[in-house]
């Protein structure tokens, strides 16, 4: 039985943001069952110094810096007619560590953390191809096109059609293509036209995200909602942006005293800008999110554009406290009505209102949900199909690469 090749864009650890949660319980997962060997990108100094904290999942370890800028990536991409996707993740030396991990172990399983990463497959692969897609990323960037104008949505229409063919070329090859939710995965299918496709949904650790837990609690602040997440990704910076400038104003007619936190790291200028509105702050990283979490009177996850299962949702409802989430970010998440959806800014401004004005509905919503995610999101359940996929027989010999 041979070892386990793991590709990922972003080291995952410490698992503290969505990519790296999901690919962390993945790695973790595997390692139960075959000598992992990981080789993954950083673009964060903070995780290069803290790498040891996988020792004890993984054989061999090539962490490779990553800094490649996006002026120069996206110049990569016009020339070589590939995506940005693929170029800015282009890398020389993670090239060559590949090659020396498959020279020297005997690998039967590649497993591929993101489609960023299946360019670093060989030509020919004789091992068996896992590749996690996590998210349609394809259908991502068509849905930033349909929002731009002018350069920048032709760059992003471009971008979503190169990665397309990408994405149909690589799972053409692999032996299973997984997708956090099977409405990604069915969204995948119809699209592509790919078979062997599978989902593995998103679990949450029950033990850490829960309310009797110990961890540094932070003063209550009465009608406290709260949002968290990646602060220089996108979709949460249109979510926060919206609801300051379209929500919080009808939510602070009936409760004056509300206060919208937005908690996580590296938040871009115009986050930060949100904090000049009366009733906002903005914490940047913080140490534990938990702290947060337990003191919000409201948690929300107001998204227009989201992809497969929100980790923030999870968090929220295993740490009981009432949720209120965009339909975007509601889908794919088996939440059995213990969170409250809404599609318009009347709905979400609406349903929050409503639970900062009955707490003991809020309260009563919160645990509901904690229940729900105990049953329904263990990690280990989430990833017990894996097993069968590891199962799957070699395939030789392969096609070419895509």
């Amino acid at each position: 039985m041979g070892d386990i090749l793991f590709l990922a864009h972003r080291i995952p650890f410490p698992p503290d943001r969505g990519d790296k949660i999901r690919g962390f319980h993945i790695l973790k997962h595997l390692s139960e069952k075959k000598r992992v060997h990981l080789i993954a990108f950083a673009d964060d100094p903070a995780d290069l110094k803290r790498k040891g904290g996988l020792a004890k999942y993984t054989g061999n370890r090539s962490i490779i810096w990553r800094s490649k800028p996006q002026v120069t990536a996206g110049l990569q991409a016009l020339m070589s007619h590939r995506p940005m996707s693929l170029t800015a993740f282009d890398n020389q030396p993670l090239r060559q560590a590949v090659d020396n991990i498959l020279a020297r172990h005997a690998i039967d399983t590649i497993f591929v953390f993101s489609s960023q990463m299946a360019q670093y497959l060989p030509a020919r692969p004789r091992q068996r191809v896992i590749m996690d897609f996590v998210d349609m990323d394809s259908a991502k960037f068509a849905a930033y096109a349909q929002g731009s104008k002018g350069p920048m949505g032709w760059m992003l229409a471009r971008e979503s059609r190169l990665l397309l063919q990408h994405e149909k070329a690589v799972a053409a090859r692999a032996d299973a293509n997984l997708f956090v939710s099977e409405a990604e995965a069915q969204l995948f299918r119809e699209r592509t036209g790919a078979d062997r496709v599978h989902a593995i949904e998103n679990g949450i650790d029950t033990d850490f995200f829960d309310p009797a837990a110990q961890f540094k609690r932070i003063d209550s602040m009465g009608s406290l909602i709260v949002f968290t997440g990646q602060m220089d990704y996108r979709p949460n910076i249109e979510a926060v942006t919206w609801f300051v400038e379209t929500m919080l104003p009808h939510i602070r007619i009936a409760h004056p005293d509300a206060q919208f936190a937005i908690v996580g790291r590296n938040p871009t200028e115009a986050v930060k800008a949100l904090a000049k509105q009366r009733g906002v702050m903005v914490t940047g990283e913080v140490a534990d999110v938990r702290g947060w979490l337990a003191a919000a009177a409201v948690t929300v996850a107001p998204l227009k554009l989201a992809r497969g299962v929100q980790n923030k949702v999870l968090e929220a409802m295993a740490m009981a406290r009432p949720m209120v989430a965009s339909t975007a970010a509601a889908q794919g998440i088996d939440h059995r009505g213990t969170i409250r959806v809404g599609s318009t800014v009347g709905e979400i401004a609406e349903a929050v209102t409503e639970l900062l004005s009955d707490r003991a509905k809020a309260a009563e919503l919160g645990a509901a949900a904690r229940r729900q995610v105990m049953e329904r999101y263990s990690w280990e359940a989430r990833l017990a199909p894996l097993d069968e996929v590891l199962g799957l027989p070699l395939r030789s010999p392969r096609r070419s690469a895509a």
